[in-house]
């Protein structure tokens, strides 16, 4: 006699699905059972979609459609300023450690310079002067006309951390919504029968 192996069905869905991807798991040959719990998770798919329309007021797929446009907008948006953010700091952080570096090496640069560029001078000195002629390239490289202080760097830091926290609050939170708005919005086109919209939100990839 076979030992007894417990068969796993599907459990009911909590997040928001795409009815199309249900339909696909139907009759996709892992038993009656599990097409039957398949169907049962894609009515209540259904019941969610329609709830979710009704609590949120649109009253036709154009309104949905514009909520998942803005959404997705606003999603893009918070992308672009948090990215923004992140590769300003790793520019102050570096530029920072350039000035440090600077500073730290200018007198041995100075005494360098009087040696008439001295090969002897040089190889007692020479990890400071490569830190030094490093930085000051960088300063050439970035245009600047002014170097900044280390402070406005720190106050320009800040705000930049501070900034980039607040926009990853809203970006969470915004994602998903508009992964469920896409979703729902999907959802309502396959209900509906309309062409080339079923599968829509599979291309669609939030980092």
């Amino acid at each position: 006699m076979l030992p007894f192996t417990k068969r796993k069905y599907p459990k009911s869905q909590q997040r928001t699905t795409l009815l199309s991807e249900l339909e696909a798991k139907i009759n996709s040959g892992k038993g009656i059972r599990y097409d039957q719990a398949m169907k049962v998770i894609k009515l209540k798919q259904m019941a969610k979609t329609f709830v979710f329309l009704e609590e949120h007021g649109y009253g036709s797929i154009y309104e949905l459609a514009k909520a998942a446009s803005d959404a997705e907008s606003r999603f893009n948006e918070l992308k672009e300023r948090i990215k923004a953010a992140e590769n300003r700091i790793v520019e102050i952080q570096t530029l920072k450690t350039h000035i440090i570096n600077y500073a730290r090496t200018n007198e041995i640069w100075i005494g360098y310079r009087k040696s008439g560029y001295s090969k002897k001078y040089l190889a007692e000195h020479e990890g400071d002067i490569i830190l030094h002629r490093t930085a000051k390239k960088a300063f050439d490289d970035s245009g600047l006309k002014k170097i900044p202080t280390v402070r406005k760097l720190n106050e320009e830091f800040s705000k930049l951390l501070a900034d980039k926290k607040e926009a990853y609050a809203e970006y969470n939170k915004v994602k998903e919504e508009s992964r469920e708005l896409m979703i729902h919005k999907a959802n309502v086109e396959y209900i509906l029968g309309l062409d080339g919209q079923k599968n829509q939100v599979k291309g669609i990839h939030y980092e």
